[in-house]
């Protein structure tokens, strides 16, 4: 079966990290994404730098407007000036006018063609114009759609599935074939493990029934909220695709540092080639859970298995306590959507849409319900994405703007404009009283 492969970047800065060759035999790349906002020059340089530094092959930036494309170019200039080329990926939701203002900047753009118009017409000659300007400037780009953001015309003829999310994709790659445009990635995240491994097995089915060649797919779980569930959440769904020769860049989305995701990352795509034997050995405790999930998360999420065996763990030559053993097993098992044993987060990680201290709110709102066991708690950076990727949830803190949130209960906005400061306290005052 082809695997389509193309350069992001210029090949002539490869040496320099200027460029990333994804698809095809090459490496799986490891991306981040800033969550600063792109307006705010230098705190996104100094993410960037940083990203640049920990090894990031790709940087994603929120671009939202024009005015962040003007900052995202200035970004770029300076970054170059300093002898960083790291690749810059602009993130555009809504407008295609942006996309194609941001398509003449940066070396790749993801959309979601979906949003470009509620007429699926008008949005299908958007996508076109944009796939012209995109052949004109050599940028590639991601078609990205989320298992929250379906269209309801895909909604009214599947469900919020992932046959539904195979479909939608699989219109936008179409027009991409019949335009002659290949330089396109793909992606279906979600923040159940279960819809987003099932999608994307979908999906490749379908390419390669259809297209007779793979797009490159770029993986990833939304919304795995921070710490070890959201590195275990993270590495189940990324490592059982990655296992089966599905996936060519990844980014692991952790409710942190987004710096922390780089090392996350390539730490899965080595777990993902290793032959596994006997008890689990690892250097450091990320590196451990991280190989506890790709090793046995495959298997607990296609049902093959009901448990399984970490004894003997070793981390840095100390044999792992029962205890952790437990929690480890515990949070895998959660992920792997077998056994709950405690509350489930669904968190993005913030970007420049984010008005709020996200993972400050995210760890107290953690702390202040830690015993609500088998409960779906969202904490959401804005209402931009986050009612619909949080759909799965019973309940929802999304920020607003000028310092308010809104809380959901299911899909319903039970409460608007709360202050932040009482936000928490009003969340955990609806629970008790539901």
């Amino acid at each position: 079966m082809k695997r389509i492969a193309f350069d992001i970047g210029d090949p002539a800065l490869a040496s320099r990290g200027g460029c990333v060759t994804i698809g095809g035999d090459s490496p799986v790349a490891v991306q981040t994404m800033t969550n600063t906002h792109t307006r705010d020059i230098e705190p996104t340089l100094e993410q960037c730098r940083r990203m640049a530094s920990a090894g990031a092959q790709l940087i994603r930036l929120t671009t939202q407007g024009p005015k962040e494309v003007e900052s995202l170019a200035e970004i770029r200039r300076r970054l170059h000036a300093e002898g960083i080329y790291t690749p810059l990926v602009a993130d555009v939701h809504f407008r295609s006018d942006v996309a194609m203002a941001a398509a003449r900047v940066a070396d790749k753009v993801r959309i979601n063609p979906g949003n470009f118009a509620q007429d699926h017409e008008e949005a299908c000659a958007r996508f076109r114009e944009l796939i012209a300007v995109c052949r004109q400037c050599g940028t590639a780009l991601r078609i990205g759609l989320n298992h929250g953001s379906l269209g309801q015309r895909i909604l009214s003829l599947y469900g919020a599935t992932p046959t539904a999310m195979k479909e939608a994709v699989m219109e936008w790659l179409r027009m991409c074939v019949e335009e002659d445009f290949y330089r396109v990635a793909v992606s279906l995240k979600a923040s159940n493990t279960r819809v987003m491994v099932d999608a994307y097995r979908l999906l490749a089915a379908a390419m390669d029934e259809e297209f007779g060649c793979r797009f490159p797919f770029h993986l990833g779980i939304t919304e795995a909220g921070n710490g070890d569930e959201g590195r275990i959440k993270s590495a189940v769904g990324i490592g059982a695709l990655l296992r089966e020769g599905i996936g060519d860049t990844v980014r692991v989305s952790l409710t942190e540092d987004p710096v922390n995701e780089i090392a996350a990352g390539f730490k899965i795509v080595e777990a993902a080639a290793m032959d596994f034997d006997g008890p689990v050995n690892a250097a450091d405790w990320e590196e451990f859970i991280i190989r506890v999930a790709v090793r046995f998360g495959p298997d607990l999420l296609d049902c093959k298995t009901d448990d399984c065996d970490l004894e003997g763990s070793v981390v840095a030559g100390v044999p792992v306590a029962k205890a952790d053993l437990e929690r480890v097993k515990d949070i895998l098992l959660q992920a792997c959507r077998r056994r709950f044993t405690r509350p489930e987060y669904i968190a993005c990680p913030g970007c420049g849409r984010t008005m709020y201290d996200l993972e400050g709110t995210f760890n107290e709102v953690k702390r202040r319900t830690a015993h609500l066991s088998g409960m779906r708690i969202a904490v959401m950076g804005c209402i931009v994405n986050g009612p619909g990727e949080m759909a799965d949830a019973d309940w929802g803190y999304v920020g607003e703007s000028n310092g308010y949130v809104s809380i959901f209960r299911g899909k319903e906005a039970v409460a608007r404009r709360v202050p932040q400061q009482e936000a928490i306290d009003r969340l955990l005052e609806l629970i008790e009283k539901s």
